[in-house]
């Protein structure tokens, strides 16, 4: 079985749409190990994406994911990874399917509803960011 991290964005709260995210991956079949309701700081952010600190988009998405709450969750299932990352939808929504969470709800590439993890290695990375084992339910 795999994990993924996944976190419904501060739009995506604000547009009451956390229970249709979570709503969708519970049909597909996955469990949802652990869900809290957190507050970026611009530490939490640093860490968290670490790879884009020096791009020239990240002090809007340090802005935007800062500007309010998320909900994030650990999600199980076997290739659960690869295929929240397809329920997801590309990044910016006008290459997002319809059918696909950002293809249905996204309406630019930073207020894009959802993170999820991109690979079982950073899943590992990011979860441990966000959990202890403590908060996890099998």
């Amino acid at each position: 079985m795999e994990r993924s991290l996944v976190f419904v964005k501060p739009d995506g709260v604000k547009r009451g749409l956390i229970g249709e995210v979570i709503s969708r991956f519970e049909k597909k079949g996955f469990k949802i190990i652990g869900i809290k309701m957190i507050q970026f700081t611009k530490e939490l952010s640093d860490k968290h994406y670490e790879e884009h600190i020096n791009k020239p988009f990240y002090p809007n998405l340090l802005k935007y994911i800062v500007s309010g709450p998320v909900v994030v969750f650990v999600v199980e299932g076997e290739n659960c990874v690869q295929i929240i990352r397809q329920m997801m939808g590309a990044t910016s929504p006008i290459d997002a399917l319809p059918g696909t969470i950002r293809g249905d709800y996204a309406n630019n590439v930073t207020e894009n509803i959802i993170h999820g993890s991109d690979s079982v290695e950073r899943a590992k990375k990011e979860i441990r960011l966000f959990f202890k084992d403590n908060e996890l339910f099998v």
